[in-house]
């Protein structure tokens, strides 16, 4: 197995494992949930973007293909980070419900 699979599955643990602690998803969740929360979802986002750059990489070939798969793996790992710290620090999540706009939710 190679170096990149196995790193893959690392992160896939790391988001299992602190998914175990997390309410289930029931709505989109703004980037909210104090400063820690916060921080790992702009961090998310730069992941991201990262991934959009790396698309290209990957179908030219210039990158292996599991580089864009951790990438986004990796990305996934940031948004459950960041639901994590801020069950963790008992923070609020603002989730987002069509017609109502952003509201408060834990």
């Amino acid at each position: 197995q190679r170096q990149g699979a196995r790193w893959i599955e690392e992160v896939e643990a790391w988001i299992d494992e602190m998914e175990e602690n997390l309410p289930p998803l029931k709505n989109f969740i703004l980037p909210s949930g104090g400063l820690s929360s916060s921080t790992l979802h702009v961090a998310r986002t730069i992941c991201r973007r990262t991934e959009r750059n790396i698309v290209g990489l990957v179908h030219d070939e210039q990158v292996a293909a599991e580089a864009g798969k951790y990438v986004n793996r990796l990305s996934d790992f940031l948004f459950v980070a960041a639901r994590f710290s801020c069950f963790k620090e008992n923070k609020v999540e603002t989730v987002y419900q069509k017609d109502r706009g952003a509201i408060k939710d834990k």
